[in-house]
């Protein structure tokens, strides 16, 4: 266990710093220039070159990137060029609203895609399998944002059952839920009947069959543990899916996250805030993984981390 680990950290520490050079070499080559973008239209050339200098955009790209790592390994992000306060401070504040939409619209797609793909399976070859399969096309093609507009014009403007927009309660927090596990409900039930069905062909399950037990055992105790360990390793990976499918849902719904922060930094070129909302999600890609890794044994102890 310690050795795996150690091995996930310096994994963690190479990717974050890919990830960290690659957008920031992808943010250098925008066309964008934040000075500007600062300074506004009508500045002159004069006070964007000062502005440039200021904020050490003058300098060679491979100096700018090395005070950059230089700072992220004290812990510093950086500071807004827009908001003037540090990075840090901006995500931290956004962060636990995040997180919340995260967590749930995990919980929903893990429940609406566990329960269809077993309804799928048992029922395999039916017209529920067939039902069930076309809506998961249809979760898995439709855009999240087209989804949102969707939800919010039949639950909330049409029928009045939840607020428009907003943060704070439970009920703000059920569209923009519903609207991420919708999108991802969809993978987990082709993933669930596919394992599913070929759990339920193996020779423990018939045994279990053959002794009588009934058919809601065979399946709750002992197909669905097993078919369930693909979803694990999923659910690590949708972490990071999620940190970056908020950006639509929380500009649509309005909610205070690190989507809706990514989304105004975005149009600010506000490259600090870029930076760290990116390595903020990839460190969440990262601690996901590792978590799949973790539970994995776990859940089934033939599993050992190696």
């Amino acid at each position: 266990m310690a050795s795996l680990m150690l091995r996930r950290l310096a994994q963690a520490a190479l990717i974050l710093l890919g990830v960290a050079a690659i957008t920031f070499v992808l943010l250098y080559a925008l066309p964008a220039d934040p000075a500007r973008m600062i300074a506004g239209r009508s500045a002159t050339a004069q006070t964007v070159a000062n502005i440039r200098h200021e904020l050490g955009l003058d300098q060679p790209l491979l100096v700018q990137f090395g005070t950059y790592l230089g700072n992220l390994l004290h812990g510093n992000l950086g500071r807004s060029y827009a908001q003037k306060t540090d990075v840090w401070t901006l995500i931290a504040a956004r962060l636990p609203a995040t997180l919340t939409l995260m967590l749930a619209g995990i919980f929903v797609e893990v429940v609406l895609g566990l329960t269809l793909g077993t309804i799928a399976a048992v029922r395999r070859g039916g017209f529920v399998d067939r039902l069930v399969m076309m809506a998961s096309f249809v979760g898995t093609s439709a855009p999240q944002f087209l989804v949102a507009l969707l939800l919010l014009y039949l639950l909330a403007a049409t029928l009045g059952w939840f607020p428009m927009s907003g943060y704070g309660s439970f009920s703000h927090l059920v569209l923009p839920a519903v609207t991420l596990g919708i999108c991802g409900a969809g993978w987990y039930a082709r993933m669930v009947r596919s394992s599913m069905i070929d759990v339920l062909n193996q020779d423990y399950v018939r045994t279990a069959r053959a002794k009588g037990l009934s058919s809601k055992r065979v399946i709750l105790r002992h197909a669905l543990p097993n078919a369930v360990l693909p979803i694990i390793a999923m659910i690590g990976i949708d972490i990071g899916q999620f940190m970056g499918g908020v950006v639509v849902v929380e500009a649509v719904y309005g909610w205070p996250g690190i989507g809706q922060l990514a989304w105004q930094a975005i149009q600010q070129v506000d490259i600090p805030i870029i930076m760290g909302v990116t390595l903020t999600s990839a460190l969440a890609i990262i601690i996901g993984n590792l978590l799949a890794d973790l539970v994995a044994p776990v859940i089934d102890p033939r599993i050992r981390t190696r």
